[in-house]
């Protein structure tokens, strides 16, 4: 789905080279670690809010599962918070982040990529871990940051990237570890399913369909991004990586949005015993990479067929384990601020064995 979060526009950044020495340089030297892990929340838009509300409210359980407590020391945005609970942990200053060694790692949540990029470049070379939801960044920059990241000695996790609060990423490189992938394909954007969904069931044109999903705001205002494909693309994108180690170039990616889907190409599909899907697929074949985005038609069998409404499904295919299917809500604040918590929980955890081990 499109991007909600609020970003930090108008900020300007100085930045050289690979690692901080302009305006975001961090100036109080390593990164301390005492007996809290403080955390900073750069964007408090629809999922950044939401992000910090996991935080809260289940600050109890997170200092279980990792063995000490994770405060959001800071929020930094450029909206008028002054109204929210936290209004206090508020800046409009990314250098109070920077500069703050107590603060180890920073949640990503702008959306787009031009202060998105600089931020997250800055915090890496600083030695902060960073923690992202933005699919745009991760599948331009991606390759970039994980290297900034390697030579800082920090982590960048991007689960809440792909399949909103769908574990998938972390899946692929765990879980999965063991196969070979020769295939990952699915459901990835929740905006074109729920339109697809309403066409077939009201038998609505595009349009009708399209104008109920932004009254209920699964659509943008401007939704190019979600009905012609370039969303799923850069989620496709990721996932390619992620199974096969190859970033693929969103601009090599075969890509066709819904925009020419009619009620009657539904009808007859189902009639026929299909069900019209966009699918991102992404395939290794002679040892490279294809990735296609586009409608598909899904046997009824499937059950990719009975992905309904907002919902995502992702199917990875692997030498030992087949078909693997992951399934949950693709998008929203809360299911989006799951996948984000849990990355901080994953670097929370090894900053907390690295330091026993010490």
């Amino acid at each position: 789905m499109g991007r909600s979060a609020h970003g930090a526009a108008g900020v300007t950044i100085n930045i050289k080279n690979a690692y901080p020495t302009g305006k975001y340089a961090l100036k109080c030297g390593k990164i301390e670690v005492g007996n809290m892990i403080d955390i900073a929340i750069v964007g408090f838009g629809v999922v950044g809010s939401a992000t910090y509300e996991v935080a809260v409210q289940n600050a109890g359980l997170i200092e279980e599962r990792v063995g000490d407590s994770v405060r959001v020391k800071r929020i930094v945005d450029i909206i008028d918070l002054s109204s929210h609970p936290a209004w206090g942990l508020v800046t409009k200053d990314f250098n109070d982040v920077m500069n703050d060694p107590e603060i180890s790692i920073v949640i990503e949540t702008i959306g787009g990529v031009r202060h998105a990029y600089d931020f997250t470049k800055a915090a890496l070379a600083g030695g902060k871990s960073v923690v992202t939801s933005n699919k745009e960044l991760v599948a331009t920059h991606g390759l970039e940051l994980m290297e900034i990241a390697r030579r800082s000695g920090a982590s960048y996790l991007f689960e809440a990237s792909v399949g909103g609060g769908i574990p998938i990423i972390r899946p692929l490189r765990q879980c999965l570890a063991a196969n070979r992938i020769d295939e990952v394909y699915g459901i990835l954007n929740g905006t074109s399913n729920y339109i697809l969904t309403v066409m077939r069931d009201e038998g609505k044109p595009f349009a009708d369909a399209l104008k109920d999903a932004q009254e209920k705001g699964y659509a943008e205002n401007d939704p190019t991004a979600d009905i012609e494909g370039h969303d799923a693309c850069r989620k496709i994108c990721i996932l390619s990586w992620v199974a096969f180690g190859k970033m693929v170039d969103g601009g090599r990616v075969e890509r066709k949005g819904i925009g020419d889907i009619t009620a009657d190409d539904i009808k007859d599909a189902r009639a026929a015993g299909y069900a019209i899907k966009l699918i991102g697929r992404a395939k290794l074949i002679d040892g490279e990479v294809r990735c296609t985005v586009g409608p598909e038609r899904v046997p009824l069998s499937d059950p990719l067929a009975i992905v309904d409404d907002v919902y995502n499904a992702i199917v990875v295919r692997g030498d030992f384990i087949g078909d693997a299917m992951f399934y949950g809500q693709g998008a929203g604040g809360s299911a989006t601020a799951s996948a984000v918590m849990g990355d901080v929980i994953e670097i929370a955890r090894g900053m907390v064995a690295s330091r026993k081990r010490a």
